[in-house]
């Protein structure tokens, strides 16, 4: 058995998960929590917490190596990509189809103890994350596409706890779609001189000049949003002061931005894990301290 060869097929297979990345994930991972919290009214299952964060790193890894392997054609021309493992052709396209593979179907393993409701939703999650790779070649706006695919753990988690989704569970599945395009926009705004020269369309090239403006209103149609969750759930002042914070982190955003400088764009994207910490620990503070705060 050759050790070496397994370890760097492994250390391949990291790359190409994006598991030295979880950025990703997290930004997966924030609303997911956020709709397990809310539906079960502060109190979920830990299991089911459990078999949520397992289910979306799997499936963020997955959603990875599908767009690398529909990618890989486009990233060997864009500096940032081109050593992704694919792109530098380290791994086959059927190494990276087997793998996604194992990874979806330990994906669907997990929620089997789940209501059936969360399978069918499961499926089309799945639908929209091998898909959303293939909008860049002609939907103007692909990051929209994504915030559906990213959100979609939200009406999994209100189906997985209720039973059903409800009008809440699609308003914030709302809110993520606005998010995923604020800071996705912050992430094709470092690439948009590659992407303008292979063909590929993203939030970035088609807002154009407008394109940190459209970045701040998406921030701001998310708060609004989500400051409108608040008002139907009667939340008190622990959950909007989290959504100030993310308000705070958003404006550090614009100045990050501003200039479009790749380091500045690529900094916004990545801090984008502390907005979406901010809107969770908010409503953690509402519905497991309000009644230490004699709310």
């Amino acid at each position: 058995m050759d050790l070496a060869r397994i370890k760097e097929r492994l250390d391949l297979y990291e790359k190409l998960m994006r598991l030295d990345k979880p950025i990703g994930t997290l930004l997966l991972l924030w609303p997911t929590l956020c709709a397990l919290w809310i539906a079960s009214r502060g109190q979920p299952s830990w299991p089911l917490v459990w078999i949520f964060a397992l289910g979306t790193l799997l499936m963020r890894s997955a959603g990875c190596v599908i767009n690398d392997y529909a990618d890989r054609d486009f990233d060997p021309h864009v500096e940032r990509t081109r050593d992704r493992p694919l792109a530098a052709r380290r791994v086959s396209t059927r190494e990276a189809l087997t793998l996604a593979g194992v990874l979806v179907f330990c994906s669907f393993l997990l929620i089997l103890p789940i209501f059936r409701d969360v399978w069918w939703l499961a499926l089309i999650a799945l639908f929209l994350a091998a898909s959303y790779p293939f909008t860049k070649r002609f939907f103007a706006l692909p990051q929209a596409y994504l915030g559906v695919a990213f959100g979609f753990g939200i009406p999994m988690a209100f189906a997985a706890v209720d039973g059903e989704v409800g009008p809440v569970g699609w308003t914030l599945l709302a809110a993520n779609v606005f998010w995923a395009l604020a800071y996705d926009t912050e992430y094709a705004m470092v690439d948009r001189e590659d992407d303008l020269k292979i063909g590929i369309r993203t939030a970035a090239i088609t807002f154009g000049n407008f394109d940190v403006a459209a970045v701040m209103i998406c921030y701001g149609i998310t708060l609004l949003i989500l400051v409108e969750v608040g008002l139907r759930l009667a939340y008190a002042w622990p959950y909007y002061a989290g959504l100030g914070v993310a308000a705070m982190i958003a404006g550090y955003h614009f100045l990050l931005i501003r200039d479009r400088k790749r380091d500045g764009c690529f900094a916004a994207f990545r801090h984008n894990k502390w907005f979406g910490a901010a809107v969770f620990a908010g409503i953690v503070a509402e519905l497991n301290l309000r009644p230490w705060l004699g709310l």
